[in-house]
């Protein structure tokens, strides 16, 4: 499917120099002098190089067609997280280098959506936000201004992040899976 330089979002794949790049960033830019470009970060599904690259308004890109399925995350080992299809309720494997840091998110029957290219498993989607307790956090400095500071925190999966100075150990909250960043506390 053909899409316009100006299209491209982060999150998608498209096909350029006969590969497959994620886009993992894209800034506008309109010079003083000359025309619009869009200036985007890709990184290479297949080899995991980066590439720094400017698209014209004008210029065709070809976006790549991707099948997606839901799955229920099942359990995970050294290497691999498994998931069963919730429809034919087959099992499929997936490779933790494709999840990074997501895999610490995953819970028990969490429903993720995968995308294919051509049988191949691209990424795994999960849901937008999920509920986590946190497991360590620095006491609250009495004083201290509510909106501008934040403090660090380590959730029960290990990951670090920073939350506001009301949040103490043993707190739920809800957490973006996309930025890893607080949204709010459970009560």
């Amino acid at each position: 499917m053909k899409i316009l330089g100006n299209e491209i979002k982060p999150g998608m794949i498209i096909e350029h120099n006969n590969d497959l790049w994620m886009v993992l960033k894209t800034q506008y830019v309109k010079p003083g002098k000359g025309g619009a470009f869009n200036q985007v970060e890709l990184k290479s599904v297949k080899k995991g190089t980066k590439l720094n690259e400017r698209f014209r308004s004008s210029d065709s890109i070809e976006k790549a067609v991707l099948d997606e399925k839901k799955f229920n995350f099942l359990y995970e080992d050294q290497q691999k997280c498994y998931f069963m299809d919730q429809t034919n309720f087959e099992q499929i494997e997936v490779d933790k280098s494709i999840l990074g840091e997501k895999n610490k998110l995953m819970k028990e029957n969490m429903e993720v959506t995968i995308q294919f290219y051509e049988d191949q498993v691209l990424s795994v989607d999960l849901p937008s936000h999920v509920e986590l307790k946190i497991d360590v956090t620095d006491a609250a400095i009495k004083g201290q201004t509510v909106s501008s500071s934040y403090k660090p925190a380590i959730l029960e999966n290990g990951i670090k992040i920073t939350v506001p100075p009301f949040i103490n150990s043993g707190d739920k909250i809800i957490l973006d899976t996309r930025t890893l960043e607080y949204i709010k506390k459970v009560k």
